[in-house]
């Protein structure tokens, strides 16, 4: 019988009723955060069964924080969304930090990993899966995102929900409750409040909010606006999540080899396509994100791959469209995912900055050579079929891009030259060994995606701000489905990482640089009957390592390892000055985006 990634997930999810749903749990108060930093709780980690992970928690300033409630006790056992009304806190601003917790759990038994989704006003919030319980453990899990770019949302009373479908009936019995908040932190002398965008606009139809399903390479995630006449900085913050057809797209092989390796078909390139007015405007790569039912449910438990509980968004830097964005003419700005095979839940928010002390910005885009470039991907194959009808061989994808984006814009302090320059490149090779009856199923996957670039601004010969970024999302499976002494076995080992370096220089030679580094390796053996029916695993273990580190003295380091499905080790600090983690509150050590370009001490 051949076996592709889809029918190996709906194989194991069948058989094992592993099929987990996305839960949300009552969430614990956290303490205010501070310079130090705790790791994740390590008070009762090692022996448990529950979702353990590196992740740091968002650093907070010091002080209380004013808390908002989103929804409290809420249970997700069915299609429907769940809505909510948000009323701002008792302090009104300005905020050093926003942060959203939300405490996600899901009863023990069969349910399948869910999306889930929080939103406010049209804006993404929270985006992410949910663990898969199983018959004897009901796990629950906690994330957190810095919002503070996204204060202004805030201001005003509005109307939001969550997203979380999820089937429950005899068959699919984990339910799903929970919890969301929003703490902001009041501004100190201590803690100064960051300059944030001052236009926050969800790109999307629904008022309250929902992901917008692009099924092919021409579908798009589009919305038309007259902005302000203002606008002298532009972000979009992007989430693509594969889902369907794609969800395992790095392992599917362009249509002409599908049937020779009896795999999925479309290609394993994708890549984030932005647009405006139809003119190619950035690239968003998109990151691989492997959910929680994915090949093999062992593999995950307890700790889930890169980011799989709580999406980083990939922020695409528009400034030079800024002054084409203030000439007060409707403008449409566009996301299509190239490659999509059905198909990608994607969202979009743009984040406006406006000249403080101009009423209007003019000048025009000088450079793109992005518009009109290409992004057809080389293919290439070794492949060969023995006389026997066994196949083995390579297949080969790759595409490197370079383009730069020029835009000037008459601002009240001068005449601003920014230019972003970026390197993208994507690259997968999977070695398969087949035999011609289904017996057997060997496919290793290479695939890296990288983007490196620098978006500098200039009044003339003077530096404003430079931003540089290398960022990296490499993934390694190796599979092996072969026949035992008694049927099947299905080897999975699965390596996933998360790299991404920043820097950051201003007018007078100010400069900040951080890197992230996070890695998951995890491993496991299902066994099948002659009939194909799951009959236990072996060998399961996972690792995870996350470290962060910045040019003003920030250290994070936290690692945990588990075997058979309970938590084996659990470290933290190792490797940072006196074994502690120390993180600034401002900093961002989980790599996500920041717009913010005042450099802190």
């Amino acid at each position: 019988m051949p076996f592709t990634h889809r029918t190996r997930r709906a194989v194991t999810h069948g058989a094992l009723g592993l099929l987990a749903a996305a839960a949300v749990a009552g969430a614990a108060a956290r303490p205010a955060a501070r310079h130090d930093m705790p790791v994740v709780d390590t008070t009762a980690q090692v022996g448990t069964r529950n979702v353990t992970v590196a992740d740091p928690t968002v650093p907070r300033p010091p002080g209380q924080p004013c808390v908002a409630t989103l929804f409290s006790g809420t249970v997700f056992n069915d299609f429907s969304p769940r809505p909510f009304s948000y009323a701002p806190p008792a302090c009104s601003g300005p905020w050093a930090k926003v942060v959203l917790e939300a405490d996600f759990a899901v009863t023990a038994g069969r349910q399948f990993d869910r999306t889930a989704s929080i939103w406010l006003a049209g804006v993404n919030l929270y985006f992410g899966t949910t663990e898969e319980p199983s018959a004897t453990v009901a796990p629950s899990w906690h994330v957190e995102r810095d919002l503070t770019d996204y204060s202004r949302l805030f201001r005003v009373p509005g109307g939001g929900q969550a997203m979380l479908a999820n089937l429950v009936n005899g068959t699919y019995t984990g339910i799903i409750s929970g919890n969301a908040r929003l703490l902001f932190y009041p501004a100190t002398p201590q803690a100064k409040a960051p300059q944030v965008p001052d236009r926050v606009i969800a790109i999307g139809s629904d008022p309250l909010g929902a992901t917008t399903e692009l099924d092919t390479p021409d579908s798009q995630l589009t919305k038309t606006l007259t902005l302000p006449r203002n606008v002298e900085r532009a972000y979009l913050d992007v989430f693509m999540q594969s889902q369907s057809g794609d969800e395992f797209s790095w392992s599917c092989v362009p249509d002409a080899y599908a049937a020779q390796v009896q795999d999925c078909g479309g290609g394993s390139y994708r890549e984030g396509q932005v647009s405006i007015d139809g003119q190619a405007a950035g690239v968003a790569p998109i990151y691989p994100w492997v959910y929680t039912g994915g090949i093999d449910p062992y593999l995950w438990r307890p700790t889930p791959g890169v980011q799989t509980l709580n999406f980083i968004p990939y922020r695409v830097d528009l400034t030079p469209f800024a002054a084409m964005l203030s000439d007060g003419q409707p403008h449409t700005v566009a996301l299509r995912v190239a490659g999509a095979n059905n198909y990608y839940s994607a969202s979009a928010t743009l984040l406006l900055y406006q000249d403080p002390n101009g009423a209007f910005v003019t000048g025009a885009v000088t450079r793109n050579t992005l518009a009109g470039q290409a992004a057809t991907p080389a293919i290439s194959d070794t492949l060969s079929t023995d006389a026997s009808g066994n196949v083995s061989g390579d297949i080969a994808t790759r595409l490197s891009r370079h383009f730069v984006i020029t835009g000037v814009a008459n601002t009240s302090h001068g005449q601003v030259w920014t230019t972003v320059d970026q390197t993208v490149a994507f690259a997968n090779t999977q070695t398969f060994a087949v035999a011609a009856d289904g017996s057997s199923y060997g496919q290793v996957v290479d695939q890296t995606t990288s983007v490196t670039g620098t978006s500098r601004s200039q009044v003339g010969q003077v530096l404003v701000a430079e931003f540089d970024q290398s960022a990296r999302y490499p993934l390694h499976m190796d599979y092996l489905f072969a026949p035992s002494s008694d049927g099947y076995t299905q080897r999975t080992t699965f390596h996933q990482g998360y790299g991404n370096a920043i820097a950051r220089r201003q007018a007078g030679g100010a400069s900040f640089s951080a890197q992230v580094d996070n890695t998951v390796d995890a491993g496991d053996t299902l066994n099948f009957s002659p009939s194909f029916a799951v009959t236990g695993h072996s060998g399961q273990q996972n690792r995870q390592g996350f470290a962060y580190a910045d040019s003003i003295g920030g250290c994070y380091r936290a690692s945990v390892a588990s075997a058979d499905g309970a938590v084996t080790s659990v470290a933290s600090g190792a490797g940072c000055p006196a074994g502690r983690n120390r993180v600034w509150w401002f900093a961002h050590p989980d790599g996500s985006p920041d717009s913010d370009l005042t450099l802190r001490p």
